[in-house]
This record gives C-alpha cells, sequence and structure tokens, in this order.
C-alpha cells in the first residue's frame, strides 16, 4: 500500500506540473495603475530591520520592539492606520501589527510578512525583505484604495520563527483565529516569504523533488508563487498578474502539504483554518544558501527585481476580481 499511495502522490505531482507548464503566458497590456516602487525605499527598509542588534528574534525583545516600532511608522508615512494585535505566550507579550485600507470593506485581502528572525541572523532575506514589501505595497494600495472594492489588511507578524513555527502561537495563527471566530469573510491571504535573493548563477536553484526538475529552471532569477490545491485558482490570478504587470520571471505550483517547502511559512495558519492563501517566494533555501545563517545580509539581495515583484504583488491586488 505505501508503494502505491507514494506512486499516486508522484502522479499527482507530474499532473499538477503539466497542466501549470502547459499555460499559456499572458499578454502584456497597459496597466491602468500607474506607480512605480522605489528600490531605495525597499533597501532602507531591509537595512533597518537586518542591522538591528542584538537580532530581532523572542530573545531580543528590546530590538523586536524596535522592529515594531519602525513598521508602525512606516506605514503612518503611507496614511495608512495600524493597531497592534497583542497575545501572550507565557510571560511574554507578542503583537502583530496590522494595518487596514478600506476598513469598512468586505471580503477581506490579507497581505502579510514575519518580521522575527531566527536566533542571531540579520535575516535580510528572510524576512525583512517580506516586511519592506508589505511596506511599500501599503502606499500603493492607500493611493489607489477607491478602486479596490475590498478590505486589505497588510500585517507584520511575530513569530513565525522557531520555537514558534507551526505551532498556535504564531502570530499568523493568531490573525488568521481572530477572523475566523469574529465571523469574517475573507477572500485570500498572501504571504511574502523570502523575496529578495536572485541569482544568474547557472545550476543555482534547487527543488524538494527530483520530479520537478524538468519542468522549472536550473537558475534562480525568478519568483514563485506557491499555494495547496483548494487555493489553485488564487495562485494563478496572482501569476498571471506578475506575469503581465512585471518585469521578472513567475513560475508557480499548487501541490499538496507534504512536498518540502510548500508549507512552511505564515499561509500554514490560514489553511489550518480553511482559508485559501498563497505564498510569494525567492524559494528560500532551495535557492538562498544563507537562509538561517549569519551571511543573510543586505549585500546578498537584488532591490531591481525586489521592486518589480513588489509591483507585481500590487497589480495582482488592484487588478483582482477584474
Amino acid at each position: 500500500m505505501k508503494t502505491y499511495r507514494l506512486s499516486y502522490n508522484f502522479l499527482f505531482i507530474a499532473l499538477t506540473l503539466f497542466s501549470m507548464v502547459s499555460a499559456k503566458k499572458v499578454a502584456t497590456k497597459n496597466f491602468p495603475y500607474p506607480f512605480e516602487i522605489d528600490s531605495l525605499a525597499l533597501y532602507e527598509h531591509v537595512r533597518y530591520l537586518s542591522e538591528l542588534q542584538p537580532a530581532r528574534s523572542v530573545r531580543n525583545p528590546g530590538s523586536l520592539l524596535k522592529a515594531i516600532t519602525y513598521i508602525e511608522s512606516r506605514f503612518a508615512e503611507s496614511g495608512v492606520g495600524s493597531r497592534r494585535q497583542s497575545f501572550r505566550v507565557e510571560d511574554s507579550e507578542y503583537h502583530n501589527i496590522v494595518a487596514v485600507i478600506n476598513p469598512s470593506q468586505t471580503p477581506i485581502i490579507v497581505l502579510g510578512a514575519h518580521y522575527d528572525v531566527c536566533n542571531k541572523t540579520p535575516g535580510a532575506d528572510d524576512n525583512a525583505s517580506g516586511v519592506a514589501g508589505i511596506i511599500e505595497l501599503a502606499g500603493v494600495l492607500h493611493r489607489y484604495r477607491d478602486s479596490i472594492p475590498y478590505q486589505v489588511q497588510l500585517v507584520a507578524y511575530a513569530n513565525e520563527e522557531p520555537p514558534f513555527f507551526r505551532s498556535p502561537w504564531m502570530g499568523s495563527y493568531i490573525h488568521a483565529k481572530s477572523l475566523v471566530d469574529s465571523g469574517q469573510k475573507v477572500e485570500f491571504m498572501a504571504s511574502l516569504e523570502m523575496i529578495g535573493y536572485f541569482t544568474e548563477e547557472p545550476r543555482s536553484q534547487d527543488y524538494p523533488s527530483f520530479l520537478l526538475k524538468p519542468f522549472y529552471p536550473s537558475t534562480g532569477n525568478f519568483i514563485a508563487v506557491i499555494s495547496n490545491y483548494s487555493s489553485g485558482s488564487i495562485r494563478k490570478k496572482a501569476r498571471n498578474a506578475i506575469r503581465r504587470y512585471a518585469s521578472i520571471s513567475c513560475r508557480s505550483i499548487s501541490a499538496p502539504g507534504f512536498v518540502p517547502g510548500i508549507d512552511m511559512s505564515d499561509h500554514l495558519s490560514y489553511w489550518k483554518h480553511g482559508i485559501k492563501a498563497i505564498m510569494i517566494t525567492d524559494t528560500s533555501f532551495f535557492r538562498n544558501k544563507n537562509y538561517h545563517t549569519l551571511f543573510d545580509t543586505i549585500e546578498t539581495l537584488n532591490f531591481s527585481k525586489m521592486k518589480e515583484v513588489v509591483k507585481g504583488i500590487a497589480a495582482f491586488v488592484l487588478t483582482y476580481g477584474k
């Protein structure tokens, strides 16, 4: 039975990849919302967060508070109000920062990224890059808020990294549960998880299974959109918007949770609560060998490509449902 089940799962992956690869690319067309993402602003956000000393981990509440204050101030500069969603784990208090655009609208779109790091690492890619993305998205989406028929919540999460990963004490789990418990309708969630590392080095891209290699590039110069099967329609819309409106290669896959790397970020918390969710990522340790090391520094990131990722995500939200 184990052999049959393994073959069945591999068949599902192969069929998923075939349908993904055979999909036609969407032709570029004019974008009705003129804006540019500032790569220098992205750089400054990553620089501040990644250079905090000591590192912004659960062991250093002072640095976490500095990160929180910085994120709140940048949201405020964008004209978007924010609040702290506070919760306690044993004797410590942690905070999500929730910025809301169109608070009277429903349903809700959630864009999230965690601001904590693993141990003593600088966490430039993991995940100051994602936080920088949601900060800049706040400004763009606020500017065009009247064109968005949704409430948009931009959330900077606590506690994605160990020792809280996969636990009910992840900030994203707390946020997802609060939405469900209050009966709010959520259209989807998108997790920005490591969006800054790109390379033109041959054979720089790895994959969780040898079955993926024939279908994907061997060079790590693309952004990926990843989902489970139930969130596949959201994945496709995100992929198409990024391809259509941003100057960066985008690949995507819907796959079951047992595939390594598929569920390794805050979108997992929303899947656990029955909410459609995707991850937008540079593929983490399958490309970036600085992952969870002291070498995850700002000098390793590509901000010209990162700004295109953020532009594509903004376009995805602005054109969603239209």
